[in-house]
């Protein structure tokens, strides 16, 4: 006769398992290594994109960050306004700009898409999630006011806010 052990349930292989996030532009398979990026020329090597000297035999591939440039499809925005701002508009670009190229100097799909300026402050795209939590609490720091934000896990999208009134 044959027994089974019933203080051990069957596993389940039928059941749809969700993604936790979801970013449309994440890389489904590995890439052949080397590739290149035809438009920013970053290189994808040992598994991640940077910065180097393009290989002769490299493969070409658009990387996550220049087809989100192109689709115009931010992974983050942020909205810097308040009285503060137009007083020091310069100052604040600065310090976008000089976070984008920290970051950017080590992981070449941190970018910034784009900046519009309009009467209450500025509006920054950005290419990734991390960007723009590293600017806003560079603003938080450097100025003196909350940096507030939200992130969808699932739309893999975050949205900031920082606002400073006198």
């Amino acid at each position: 006769m044959k027994t089974h052990d019933v203080s051990r349930r069957p596993q389940r292989r039928d059941r749809l398992l969700r993604e936790h996030i979801h970013d449309p532009y994440k890389t489904r398979l590995k890439l052949d290594d080397p590739t290149v990026c035809p438009q920013c020329g970053a290189v994808y090597r040992s598994d991640r994109w940077q910065w180097g000297i393009k290989p002769a035999d490299a493969r070409e591939e658009l990387c996550q960050a220049c087809h989100r440039i192109n689709d115009k499809y931010p992974a983050a925005e942020i909205t810097v306004h308040g009285a503060f701002v137009a007083r020091h508009r310069q100052e604040i670009l600065d310090l976008v700009r000089n976070e984008e190229k920290i970051e950017n100097a080590e992981h070449p799909l941190h970018r910034i898409m784009d900046i519009v300026a309009d009467e209450d402050g500025l509006r920054i795209t950005t290419t990734d999630i991390h960007l723009p939590r590293r600017i806003g609490l560079a603003l938080a720091h450097a100025f003196n006011a909350p940096f507030d934000f939200d992130y969808d896990k699932e739309g893999y999208f975050l949205r900031g806010s920082w606002r400073r009134d006198d």
